[in-house]
């Protein structure tokens, strides 16, 4: 009987070691391609590690865990890399990725910071080719907004694509919803709907004007 137990706990500890390893080369793999800091790399492996003992893993994709710990590390540590690109390094499915994720939130109590859409101006704005001064506005228009809590609990990309929008009417530059909304990777209701709120909070008065944007 004694035996028989260690032969059980040895056969569990080495499965354990064997999906640990395999995730560790995952999330190498990973951070390699999208040139992620190795200490992000080693917070998503803590995660990992947490989900295992957990009994998370079990019944579930082990490169779909790792993508998903490897995405809660950036947001915690607030290294910018959005789901989309991590589902696109990965061999699994954004919305599975996704869907592990929120269990990670769940049952780990990670709580996430919230991330602030200035953060994501540039990245966005190289994408339309949008210079300088444009993005400038942009951002100031972000600051003031957030002092009158008008950022709270709203998508960061789509409230820079958003802001970003105006200030390119504000500049006179000609660029479509949908472009920011493709730039932004977020759907063109949304850039729509977070533009109208910007509009509002800080009293621009931009949707009474004629536009055709």
């Amino acid at each position: 009987m004694r035996l028989r137990k260690w032969n059980i706990r040895a056969r569990i500890h080495s499965s354990a070691e064997r999906n640990l390893s395999q995730a560790m080369n995952e999330l190498t793999r990973l951070t390699d391609k999208l040139h992620i800091p190795s200490d992000i790399e080693e917070h998503a492996a803590l995660i990992y590690r947490k989900a295992l003992d957990k009994g998370l893993i079990r019944g579930r994709s082990i490169k779909s865990i790792a993508a998903a710990a490897l995405y809660s590390a950036c947001r915690l540590n607030r290294t910018p890399r959005s789901l989309k690109e991590i589902a696109e390094a990965s061999t699994r499915s954004r919305k599975e990725i996704a869907r592990c994720y929120r269990l990670l939130q769940q049952n780990l109590n990670i709580r996430m910071p919230v991330d602030d859409p200035a953060k994501y101006v540039s990245k966005i704005a190289s994408r339309v080719k949008l210079d300088q001064k444009t993005q400038n506005t942009a951002i100031t228009l972000l600051i003031e907004a957030k002092k009158k809590k008008g950022v709270v609990g709203k998508g960061p990309t789509g409230m820079a694509a958003a802001a970003l929008y105006i200030a390119a009417i504000m500049n006179d530059i000609s660029l479509t919803q949908r472009e920011l909304a493709k730039a932004a990777d977020v759907t063109e209701v949304t850039v729509r709907n977070r533009y109208k709120e910007l509009d509002k909070i800080l009293a621009l008065g931009l949707r009474s004007k004629p536009n055709k944007r």
